[in-house]
């Protein structure tokens, strides 16, 4: 009898991924396989993301499309997990009385013995937990690339931001040990990874458990130093818990990427206030430029909010003013939307629709000029380049491949004639011949391949019949992107949740 199959679908941060990873490694230890590419699954899981306010549309809407599927499909089963499902709680059966499995962000791990209990009881099984029981990170998981991977180094956030609904969700903070990530990595390491990305919904809090404010800095100097890895990264930072020590790690550990992704949210002292941010437009931009001046070619990224309850003309220029002066490489641009059970939700003066949208296109529109402007000074320079598998969606018709620079930027590059293609964790120095907003295109003449571990375990990895397929689905981000209003495209690199 051949074993039952499974799809997780993912919606939101880069915590989310990195939950769907471990529930597909959980159910690949219970005994189920990876569904094919477009092909029909007999367990369909929904990893969600409770942050933007279509959130719940979403759900639903494809829930009832699993319906008629599940109608048709003897023996199917749909469970959902995740922010959404932490929040709706038995709500989701209610309305959608066809879905299986119901489970939060703190059981991840109970969810191969909730669809065994659905199964023999046939009823729907909901078990959410207040407080986590097993560190993600501790469970069995199947990634998602054999060159790079996602290392939780914590979960939850101790912040009360008013628009967040995050914390209620995920929880106060829980802080790996030092010891636990490092082991991680090093096993990563060994098994062909070459890029990491340390995630934390708060990841400079690190330590607040354990009682080390510093222990951020120690420990990208520490992961940084691991023999192998050469690409090191982070996300999100809180601008109140940013420290000198760590610009200093970033600065002076080769391995630590000249990137940094730090929420702004709004421009105006008066909204982070009522945002309960804290930090003011002074603190923020002090940390730019000590970053900058640390590593003059970093590229800093961020999340704004546009239309929070109060914000006036005034209020929205300072936004505009920081967004000048911190020069970002690119930003995660958002409307504001009611959360309900957040103190904003509640708040007097709410903005009038038109206005957000109007004032979210002016946004829109110098983030991409201000972005353009930075990429445009790459034109000409020499770029490394870790190569990825589907980070181009017009590769194809473009004849290019694509992958990532240190900086983080999107990079489409051509192979000359007669050389080596790379393969999928090979790196890559190109010459930039074109710029655009959000990405660079290095047409020659410059093409230098690095054949690397990580791909010869991309190689190992895409030969096995078990292994990674290269045909897996992309992640649903579910979030807007840079510029006008649009739906993201699979596969988008989206900031960890809290602090949107």
């Amino acid at each position: 009898m051949s074993a039952r199959t499974y799809e997780v679908r993912t919606y939101g941060c880069q915590m989310n991924v990195h939950d769907s990873e471990r529930l597909a490694g959980l159910l690949e230890d219970a005994g189920y396989a990876r569904a094919e590419a477009g092909a029909p699954a007999d367990v369909v899981v929904l990893n969600t993301c409770a942050v933007r306010e279509n959130a719940d549309n979403k759900l639903y809407g494809n829930l009832g499309h699993l319906a008629s599927v599940k109608a048709g499909r003897d023996g199917m089963q749909i469970a959902v997990g995740g922010c959404l499902a932490q929040k709706d709680r038995s709500e989701i059966v209610r309305r959608a009385p066809w879905v299986d499995v119901v489970f939060g962000t703190h059981n991840v791990g109970s969810l191969p013995a909730l669809l065994d209990r659905a199964r023999i009881e046939a009823e729907a099984q909901v078990e959410i937990v207040e407080a986590l029981e097993t560190f993600p990170s501790n469970l069995p998981s199947r990634r998602e690339s054999p060159y790079a991977a996602w290392v939780a180094i914590s979960v939850g956030c101790n912040n009360t931001c008013t628009f967040c609904i995050v914390p209620a969700l995920r929880g106060r903070e829980r802080d790996r040990r030092p010891g636990d990530v490092l082991a991680e990595v090093q096993a990563l390491v060994a098994e062909g990874v070459i890029e990491v990305t340390l995630l934390g919904q708060n990841v400079n809090a690190y330590g607040v458990e354990f009682g080390d404010r510093y222990a951020f800095g120690k420990l990208l100097r520490t992961v940084g130093g691991v023999d192998g890895l050469e690409r090191v990264r982070f996300t999100s930072p809180h601008p109140r818990d940013f420290t000198d020590d760590v610009i200093a790690a970033m600065a002076e550990t080769p391995a630590v990427m000249p990137q940094l992704h730090m929420p702004l949210q709004s421009g105006s002292d008066r909204v982070l206030r009522a945002m309960r941010r804290s930090y003011r437009q002074e603190r923020y931009l002090g940390i730019v430029e000590k970053v900058r001046a640390a590593m003059p070619h970093a590229a800093i990224t961020t999340d704004i909010i546009v239309g929070f309850p109060g914000e006036t003309d005034d209020d929205f220029e300072q936004t505009l003013q920081v967004v000048r002066e911190a020069r970002f490489a690119s930003a995660f641009t958002f409307q504001y939307s009611k959360r309900p059970g957040t103190p904003a939700a509640t708040m007097d003066d709410q903005v009038p629709a038109e206005v957000v949208r109007e004032r979210y296109q002016r946004l829109a529109a110098l983030v991409e000029e201000v972005a353009w402007t930075e990429s445009r000074a790459f034109v000409g320079r020499d770029v490394e380049v870790l190569v990825a598998e589907g980070e181009g969606r017009k590769d194809g018709a473009t004849h290019r491949l694509s992958g990532r620079a240190r900086d983080n930027r999107l990079v489409h590059f051509s192979v000359p004639d007669g050389a080596t293609p790379p393969r999928p964790g090979d790196m890559v120095t190109v010459r930039v011949s074109y710029a655009a907003p959000h990405h660079l295109v290095a047409d020659g003449p410059t093409y230098e391949l690095r054949r690397t571990r990580a791909g010869d375990a991309h190689e190992r990895a895409t030969a096995a019949p078990s292994a990674l397929s290269p045909a897996s689905p992309g992640v649903l981000l579910g979030m807007p992107t840079v510029g006008a209003p649009a739906p993201s495209p699979a596969g988008a690199t989206a900031p960890a949740c809290g602090h949107h």
